[in-house]
């Protein structure tokens, strides 16, 4: 009796955990629009189940690797966000952004996706963008980030400390409203390491 009585007990707590994974699941279908060639990117995600840690296509084969982490916070900047998406899509490493196309809709093929953790955390393993050459722009990623339960939105670039198109007055403007947003490289083990944490509404798109 109490082997039965621990069988249902068991089986009762699978089943309701998957109750609530089909649940999320729902709400996050409900949430993607369903117009594939005007929606943003931010939804183009091909795996069913996101997790916190992403790799842009190509990182293994380029010479400037580049891991990223950070914390997104709610708006108090204290408390770690829960299931944010986060999107990234960055040039090559000659500043040129290269396109595929998928069922009539071109992207950028250097992109990824991530979803924080219970403890807003996340981490994306790409490598560091070029400038474009006939261009006098920053390098940079471009972010788009998502709550749940609200829209998508295009949030301030990451930058690089070390570039040398960063001049003093880009600087300081940036320094004064998001420090956070200069990735400071800092190389180990092969790679360049750099930290960005995010506060929810906090942010709101740039031009540099």
């Amino acid at each position: 009796m109490k082997k039965l009585i621990t069988l249902f007990c068991l089986v009762s707590f699978i089943a309701t955990f998957q109750t609530i994974d089909a649940q999320e699941s729902a709400e996050a279908s409900n949430e993607i629009p369903q117009d594939y060639k005007k929606r943003s990117p931010i939804y183009d995600y091909s795996e069913k189940q996101l997790n916190n840690v992403d790799t842009i296509p190509d990182f293994a084969s380029k010479s400037n690797k580049l891991k990223i982490t950070g914390t997104i916070y709610e708006s108090d900047g204290v408390t770690p966000a829960k299931n944010v998406l986060l999107f990234i899509h960055q040039a090559d490493e000659d500043g040129n952004f290269e396109l595929k196309r998928e069922n009539k809709k071109r992207y950028v093929h250097h992109r990824g996706w991530v979803k924080t953790n219970d403890d807003g955390q996340y981490t994306f393993y790409t490598f560091v963008p070029g400038s474009y050459i006939y261009g006098n722009e920053l390098r940079q990623i471009l972010p788009i980030i998502k709550e749940p339960g609200k829209p998508e939105q295009k949030i301030e670039t990451f930058v690089f400390d070390d570039d040398p198109l960063l001049k003093d007055a880009c600087r300081e403007k940036i320094e004064q409203t998001n420090p956070n947003r200069i990735l400071k490289l800092d190389k180990k083990e092969g790679l360049f390491v750099a930290k960005r944490d995010i506060i929810l509404g906090k942010e709101e798109n740039a031009s540099f």
